[in-house]
């Protein structure tokens, strides 16, 4: 990878360097290009918080239909092996249909040079994730249709039955349990500020003042900001998906970007010119999500999970892990503990 003015250009390498894109011409046309599709099929073959911590405190939460106050969004349902409606339909179909990124470095993202065939050459975290998923449903972990999200798609595309599960760095909160369904918790971030090396922006501070600030629409960032801005300019500067808003950083139309921690350390990884500021300002956990109602699949997916986090250093989470993000978030020593609902 070299840079040009600051700016991205990749080739085909290896390790902590984009594969597959030409350039930010070629990121910004990607990105574009997902934009305008709702739902981009990816596979060949047959076949998105309120409630951020803003300021180190925790903000009022929304009230779910279940209970009077939502303290812990993140508690699922108990796992099982069980079938039911939402399980048959998949295996009737012979395929799952999980809705995925395919612009964040490290999670879900297109490597055409060196990418798994049997993905549309979609690989990372979350695609090792849903794979593991597919072979234990059906029996394979290739019986997979992709289909690249939008940010703000994410919630409509389950509700519109275009997917039956999200895994795409999708924090659970208190307003997104009442519209989704949620698996247990399958990694742990926290929203924070990238900025160019030499800005002036140290973090989630009153250096914000003034600042234009770049989030995705449908995102926690957002609603961190709009909780908490310090004077940035945030309102008009959403973009469909993040990798858009690391473009915008490298043409210098925006100042910073807000997103979760785990999704700017790839793009960091993708640009030396820019880093991570300050520190994580909230505790964030991704999980699956399905349509509501779903609750064999819920538990299917929990039990999927349950396996996943086992075997310490040479379990699959732990090798995920150590393949796709340790270079850019090290440190991490074992998966987050699962919670369950008393139901």
């Amino acid at each position: 990878m070299t840079r040009t003015g600051g700016r991205v250009r990749a080739g085909g390498g290896t390790g902590s360097r984009l594969r597959g894109w030409g350039g930010v011409a070629g990121m910004a046309a990607a990105c574009a290009l997902t934009a305008a599709a709702t739902l981009l099929p990816l596979s060949h073959g047959t076949g998105d918080g309120q409630g951020s911590d803003a300021a180190g405190q925790r903000v009022a939460r929304a009230v779910p239909a279940r209970a009077d106050i939502c303290e812990e969004p993140e508690r699922s349902l108990r796992p099982s092996n069980a079938d039911g409606p939402a399980i048959e339909k998949i295996k009737a179909r012979g395929k799952l249909i999980a809705g995925v990124d395919q612009n964040s470095f490290r999670w879900g993202y297109r490597n055409s040079a060196t990418g798994n065939p049997a993905t549309g050459g979609l690989e990372g975290f979350d695609i090792d994730l849903v794979r593991a998923i597919a072979e234990d449903i059906l029996g394979d972990p290739d019986k997979v249709i992709y289909r690249a999200i939008p940010t703000n798609q994410r919630i409509l595309a389950l509700q519109e039955d275009r997917v039956d599960v999200v895994v795409r760095t999708m924090t659970v909160n208190c307003n997104r349990i009442k519209d989704v369904a949620f698996s247990t918790a399958y990694f742990e971030a926290g929203q924070q500020v990238l900025a160019p090396k030499g800005s002036t922006v140290k973090g989630y501070d009153a250096s914000l003042a003034g600042k234009k600030v770049c989030t995705a629409k449908g995102s926690t960032a957002y609603d961190a900001l709009a909780a908490k801005s310090f004077g940035a300019k945030f309102e008009g500067l959403t973009v469909p998906n993040q990798l858009d808003c690391l473009v915008r950083l490298q043409l210098g139309e925006v100042d910073a970007v807000v997103t979760d921690n785990a999704l700017a350390a790839g793009q960091a990884a993708q640009d030396p010119a820019v880093e991570l500021k300050g520190e994580p300002f909230t505790q964030e956990y991704y999980g699956v999500a399905v349509k509501l109602g779903s609750d064999d699949l819920v538990r299917r997916l929990n039990q999927v999970l349950d396996d996943y986090r086992e075997g310490g250093e040479t379990g699959p989470w732990m090798k995920a892990y150590g393949k796709w993000l340790k270079d850019d978030l090290p440190g991490i020593k074992k998966p987050p503990e699962p919670k369950y609902r008393d139901n």
